[in-house]
């Protein structure tokens, strides 16, 4: 497991995608504290309504869009000169091979949620905001991390299983809509997408009852699982198709 994991981490040696980590997380913050700029009038809760602002564009759409960019990344090598047929016959194992990528992807997303709090704070600081930094947001940046994990997994599975390196990008993008669309529903707590929303607080700010944060954490936990089973046995028994 540790040498997959390395290995994994040498295949992003001078790759950009540190880049990537780091523009989208400070676009996101420019067209929150745009919008929060502009519409100061009515969102007079200071650094609450600065987070209500830069989560909303973050964590609804660039963060999972980001999650989409590294797994395709991730996979992008496996998928040139046939490396896949050398991987699968080599002796370490098919469920190495997957946790190894997915372990190397949370990390890249805790880096970027770490990048993303530390810009909150210095825009929140250089406005400035009134009140002192709400503790609660670094709760809400671990839980959100924590909720990118089952969103990972099943990337990385759609991925793994498709050569193109856009295709799991659009269907990320759709699921962030259909994901809106069960948090309206008050289904958020059963779809991935869903649970990131409430993870970071990204629409409402109220606390999570004791149950719904058990819940939370236990869904995700389930999903990662699910996913993570799925995508290994496929691995396991039907063969990927390579260039």
């Amino acid at each position: 497991m540790k040498q997959s994991i390395f290995a994994e981490l040498l295949k992003l040696r001078h790759s950009r995608i540190g880049l990537v980590l780091a523009v989208l997380p400070i676009i996101s913050l420019l067209f929150g504290c745009t919008n929060y700029y502009f519409n100061k009038g009515v969102l007079g809760n200071g650094w609450y309504s600065l987070w209500s602002q830069v989560s909303l564009f973050y964590g609804e759409f660039f963060l999972p869009i980001l999650i989409a960019i590294c797994c395709s990344y991730v996979c992008r090598l496996e998928h040139l000169n046939r490396n896949w047929n050398m991987i699968l016959t080599s002796p370490v194992s098919v469920a190495s091979v997957f946790l190894a990528k997915l372990f190397v992807v949370s990390i890249l997303v805790m880096f970027t949620q770490t990048f993303f709090l530390g810009l909150y704070w210095l825009a929140g600081t250089l406005s400035p905001l009134p009140g002192p930094f709400p503790v609660e947001t670094i709760g809400w940046t671990v839980r959100g991390w924590f909720a990118t994990l089952s969103i990972s997994a099943l990337q990385l599975g759609i991925s793994l299983r498709m050569r193109s390196f856009a295709t799991p990008i659009g269907i990320s993008l759709c699921a962030v809509f259909i994901g809106l669309g069960m948090y309206a529903a008050n289904l958020g707590m059963f779809f991935p997408f869903s649970l990131l929303t409430i993870g970071m607080s990204v629409l409402s700010q109220d606390r999570l009852t004791d149950i719904q944060n058990i819940l939370f954490w236990i869904v995700n936990l389930t999903f990662v699982i699910i996913f993570a089973s799925i995508s290994i046995r496929r691995l396991k028994n039907k063969d990927i198709v390579s260039s």
